[in-house]
C-alpha cells in the first residue's frame, strides 16, 4: 500500500508454541459440548478436527513459526483453522470474508502471509450468519515466516480512517480471558452465550469464541441473523442464556412487536457504541432482561464493563487494568505498543496507549464514562460544541434508529430512520433540544448508515458524503 512497509521489518521472533491451546481452549471432558453451530460439537469432536486441521496446515507447508491469513466466514471451520494453526506454534492474521479481492490483495501484501486460507467454494447469503464450509490452502508467493513474537493479527475497524495492523501474543489473549473470568456477571459454566458479534473482531473472537472455550461456555452462533433466526437460537436451551453483540443488532430484536417468552434469556452484552435509551428501555421492557455495555479496543480487549446496565454510561475498568484519563482523553496501561508497521508514534509512549477516546473518570469510584472521540469537540463561531451530544440527542429523536455527527464544512448529521420521518420533523426536535450553534447545518436521512464489519457506524467522511449522494440521485 502506498506509503507504508510490510510487517516484516520488526525483530525476528516466533510466536508462542501451541501448549496453551491444549491447555485453555482444547482441554474438557470428551461429552462435554463445546460450540453448537447449527448442531452439537462436543469437546472430542473439536480436538478431532482441529487434529485434522494441523495436518492439512502441515501439509500446505506452514511451520512453527509461520504465518497464516485466515478468511473464512463463520463456521467450524473457522475456528478449527484458528485453533490448528495456534497449537502448530503459526501467526494468524484475521481477515473479513466479505472483503471484497482487492481488499484482500491489499492485505495480503501488507500482512506478507505464507499461507491464505479461505472456502474451497463461492460462499453467499446476505443474512446467513453461520456457513458450512472447507477450507482452501493456498500457499503465497513472497510469503513470509512470523517476524514478531504475535501469534494473533487483526485490523482495526477503520470506522474513523484506514485500518491499523495490532498483534498480540498469546500471552495477551491469555491475559484477557483471565479478565473475563474475573469479571462480574460474564457467563461461566452452566449457561450458554449466543454469540452474534463477528468472530473477526476483539468481542466475538475472545468474548464468544475464546472466553466460552476456556470457561465451559458453549457457543452458539445462530444460522441467520435474522429476527426468527436470533429467537430460535435463544430459545433453544434451558441454561442462562446471554446474547453478545453491537447495538445495531439489538435493534433487530428491538424490532419484534409482541417478544415471546424466552425463560433462559437473561440479559444482552453491547460493545461499540452506547445504546440509545429508546432502544435500552424497548430490550429491557419487553424482554425482562438486563442490557450491559462493554468497552474494548482491538488493541488491548476488554477495557471496562457495565454488564447489568446499573450504572450506564458509566464502566467499571476490568480487573487489571489500568485506567487514566489526561486532558479529557483516555489512557489505558500497556507495556508495549500492540501496532505493527507505520502509525503515529504518538499512540503509545512511557507504558500508556492513547485511545483518542474523550472521557472522565470518577476519583470516587473507579468508574469511566466514555464521552466519544476526541476529535468530535470543534468550535462553532468561537464556541465550543461537543458532536457527541449532538449525535446522542438526534439519536433519541423520535423514529431515528442510528446517527452520525460529523464536521465537514459546518455540522453535518447523517441518520437512519424506522419511520416516515423527515429532516423537518427532526429539525423541530432539535431545535427544542440544542442551542442553534449546536444544530446541524444539514440532516441527510439515509434508508442506513454506512457500518464497518463488526457493526461499527462508520465515521469516514467520504464514505458518508457518497452514501447520501447515492440516495438523493
Amino acid at each position: 500500500m502506498p506509503g507504508e512497509t510490510h510487517l516484516s521489518s520488526v525483530v525476528t521472533e516466533a510466536p508462542a508454541g501451541g501448549e496453551w491451546v491444549d491447555e485453555l481452549l482444547l482441554a474438557g471432558a470428551d461429552g462435554e459440548l463445546a460450540l453448537w453451530f447449527g448442531a452439537p460439537v462436543d469437546r472430542r469432536s473439536l480436538r478431532a478436527l482441529v487434529e485434522r486441521r494441523e495436518r492439512e496446515l502441515v501439509a500446505a507447508g506452514l511451520a512453527p513459526g509461520g504465518s497464516v491469513s485466515l478468511r473464512l466466514p463463520p463456521s467450524l471451520g473457522f475456528v478449527s483453522v484458528l485453533l490448528a494453526a495456534w497449537r502448530l506454534g503459526g501467526q494468524v492474521s484475521l481477515l473479513d470474508y466479505r472483503l471484497t479481492q482487492h481488499e484482500v490483495d491489499q492485505a495480503v501484501a501488507r500482512l506478507r502471509p505464507q499461507l491464505l486460507v479461505q472456502p474451497s467454494a463461492p460462499v453467499s447469503g446476505a443474512l446467513r450468519a453461520l456457513f458450512d464450509v472447507e477450507p482452501a490452502y493456498l500457499p503465497q508467493a513472497g510469503g513470509e515466516q512470523a517476524r514478531t513474537a504475535h501469534s494473533l493479527i487483526q485490523l482495526s475497524s477503520g470506522s474513523t480512517g484506514p485500518s491499523k495492523v495490532i498483534g498480540r501474543t498469546a500471552a495477551d489473549v491469555i491475559s484477557e480471558l483471565e479478565r473475563y473470568n474475573r469479571i462480574e456477571g460474564i457467563p461461566q459454566r452452566g449457561e450458554r452465550a449466543v454469540v452474534l458479534a463477528s468472530m473477526v473482531h476483539v468481542l466475538g473472537l475472545v468474548g464468544g469464541l475464546l472466553h466460552g472455550l476456556n470457561a465451559g461456555v458453549p457457543m452458539v452462533v445462530p444460522q441467520r441473523a435474522t429476527v426468527d433466526g436470533i429467537l430460535k437460537a435463544l430459545a433453544g436451551g434451558d441454561e442462562p442464556t446471554t446474547l453478545i453483540g453491537v447495538p445495531s443488532q439489538a435493534e433487530v430484536l428491538a424490532a419484534v412487536a409482541e417478544p415471546p417468552d424466552l425463560p433462559g434469556f437473561r440479559r444482552m452484552i453491547t460493545g461499540g457504541e452506547l445504546v440509545r435509551a429508546e432502544l435500552w428501555r424497548a430490550l429491557t421492557e419487553g424482554y425482562g432482561i438486563t442490557l450491559g455495555n462493554m468497552y474494548g479496543m482491538t488493541e488491548l480487549g476488554v477495557i471496562a464493563t457495565d454488564i447489568d446496565g446499573e450504572h450506564r454510561p458509566a464502566l467499571t475498568p476490568a480487573p487489571g487494568i489500568a485506567v487514566r484519563v489526561e486532558g479529557g482523553e483516555v489512557l489505558l496501561g500497556r507495556e508495549s505498543s500492540p501496532y505493527l508497521g507505520l502509525v503515529d508514534p504518538s499512540r503509545w509512549a512511557d507504558g500508556w496507549l492513547r485511545t483518542r477516546d474523550a472521557g472522565e473518570l470518577d476519583p470516587a469510584t473507579g468508574r469511566v464514562t466514555i464521552r466519544g472521540r476526541l476529535d468530535s469537540q470543534v468550535s462553532i463561531g468561537g464556541l465550543k460544541v461537543d458532536l457527541t451530544e449532538v449525535e446522542q440527542t438526534l439519536a433519541e429523536a423520535p423514529g431515528v434508529d442510528a446517527a452520525v455527527v460529523l464536521y465537514d464544512e459546518g455540522i453535518q448529521a447523517y441518520v437512519s430512520v424506522s419511520a416516515l420521518v423527515g429532516p423537518g420533523e427532526i429539525d423541530s426536535w432539535l431545535r427544542e433540544r440544542l442551542a442553534g450553534y449546536k444544530r446541524p447545518r444539514a440532516v441527510h436521512v439515509l434508508p442506513a448508515l454506512p457500518r464497518t464489519s463488526s457493526g461499527k457506524l462508520l465515521r469516514d467522511r467520504a464514505a458518508l458524503r457518497s452514501a447520501a449522494r447515492d440516495t438523493h440521485n
